[in-house]
């Protein structure tokens, strides 16, 4: 049984109500996968002529997948509003998402590539960067206005010291990135993976920003974790499958890491 599966039967009230609310972005992000997966698979099966085709599609897929991530993001945050500021946040929120994975994946290439695919990612991660950047902001001044919750959260004490020490390091951590990024490629390739763990770590501080603005609501405004859990007896179940799935999943990749570790070349 996968994690999400066993997130779905932990909160069930909470699940049926987000995909309720976001069923038809949710179906527009499978297609995208879809997409993505038939594209690189028909990609290596066709003549040369048709590759470029089935380029496009993987990158319209992942684009879509990506964007729709966002979406539902911005939907979430804004409590499902339904409203012209709901569904403008949630398009921003969109793009934002789609230039952090842009951005993360600019960052794995310079760390993965060399010389000129490796100058092109660094140009794509320092574009891509601003906008994340700009994202962060946006979530960062749209959460506590539109909540009354995450506002008292942010503005009230002692809360507030643990809370805005996260958008803070996380900010700082896009400035030191566009500090690396204009030095390299240095002597050596050396510093080539900084980006990708900068990247990380934003990612890192963005999830916790989140968690600790909501908690202990898991649908804004609406349901609690503790409103929204199964049975005691559904948790202590699901808890031993966590316990078992979890370490394996880190294990599996962390190995995938160690194997895949190194500059990527041509196949032989």
């Amino acid at each position: 049984m996968s994690v999400g599966a066993r997130l779905t039967d932990s909160f069930p009230d909470a699940h049926s109500l987000v995909l309720r609310e976001l069923y038809l972005p949710a179906t527009f992000m499978l297609l995208g996968l879809i997409l993505r997966g038939v594209a690189f698979d028909f990609r290596a099966k066709v003549r040369p002529k048709h590759k470029r085709v089935w380029d496009k599609a993987f990158k319209f897929g992942s684009l879509l997948a990506a964007f729709m991530q966002g979406y539902m993001l911005g939907m979430y945050i804004m409590g499902f509003e339904q409203s012209p500021e709901g569904f403008l946040f949630a398009l921003l929120s969109g793009v934002g998402v789609t230039a952090a994975y842009c951005f993360i994946g600019a960052c794995w290439l310079i760390m993965k590539t060399e010389h000129d695919l490796q100058l092109k990612a660094v140009a794509w991660a320092q574009k891509c960067a601003w906008l994340c950047f700009v994202g962060v902001i946006g979530v960062c001044i749209v959460n506590p206005l539109i909540n009354d919750l995450v506002w008292q959260r942010w503005t009230s004490l002692p809360s507030a010291l643990f809370i805005w020490p996260i958008p803070f390091v996380c900010l700082s951590l896009f400035v030191v990135c566009h500090s690396v990024l204009q030095r390299l490629p240095l002597e050596d390739d050396a510093g080539c993976w900084l980006p990708f763990i900068i990247a990380l770590l934003i990612f890192d501080f963005c999830f916790q920003g989140l968690a600790v603005s909501f908690f202990p609501y898991i649908v804004p405004g609406k349901m609690d974790i503790f409103a929204a859990a199964s049975a005691p007896a559904s948790l202590r179940f699901i808890l031993v499958g966590a316990v078992i799935v979890v370490p394996c999943i880190l294990a599996y990749t962390a190995f995938s890491y160690r194997v895949f570790w190194g500059k990527a070349t041509d196949l032989k």
